[in-house]
């Protein structure tokens, strides 16, 4: 059994998730690590999802505002041990729901090639491949998604 909390990013359980994800990440970016990392600093994000198992937070997910119409999809991570459980599509359904709720009318998100989980993640929960946007534009090891909500 799953539950759900809605928080920010000073929450212990987030942050310790994230930590996790940043060292799984530097493994598959390599080189490009450095790159990708400087656009997913967690400081300035409040809307947060931690999926807790009993007390243990099994998932996260967050939204950070893109423009007024459109929020970005970030920081999704479920442990490896914890994979295969539906977890990120519950993540992805209550983020895709929060955001909509506060009135954005779509989702866009990038992951990188070299996470083919996560890509086809999105494809399964009905993302669609868009032209890289915004500081991905251009960036051949990027894959960006949107989903109208």
């Amino acid at each position: 059994m799953y539950s759900i909390i809605k928080t920010n990013s000073e929450n212990k359980a987030f942050q310790q998730l994230v930590i996790e994800l940043d060292k799984e990440l530097a493994i598959r970016d390599g080189d490009e690590h450095a790159f990708y990392d400087q656009f997913n600093k967690i400081t300035t994000i409040k809307h947060v999802i931690v999926v807790f198992e009993k007390k243990i937070a099994v998932g996260c997910g967050a939204l950070k505002e893109y423009d007024t119409n459109t929020m970005e999809i970030k920081r999704m991570y479920v442990p490896l041990d914890k994979r295969g459980k539906g977890i990120a599509s519950m993540t992805l359904k209550v983020l895709e729901s929060w955001a909509k709720e506060m009135g954005y009318s779509k989702c866009i998100l990038e992951t990188g090639v070299n996470q083919p989980e996560a890509i086809g993640l999105y494809k399964k929960n009905l993302f669609t491949i868009i032209p890289n946007y915004g500081q991905y534009t251009g960036i051949e090891n990027s894959v960006c998604f949107e989903k109208v909500l």
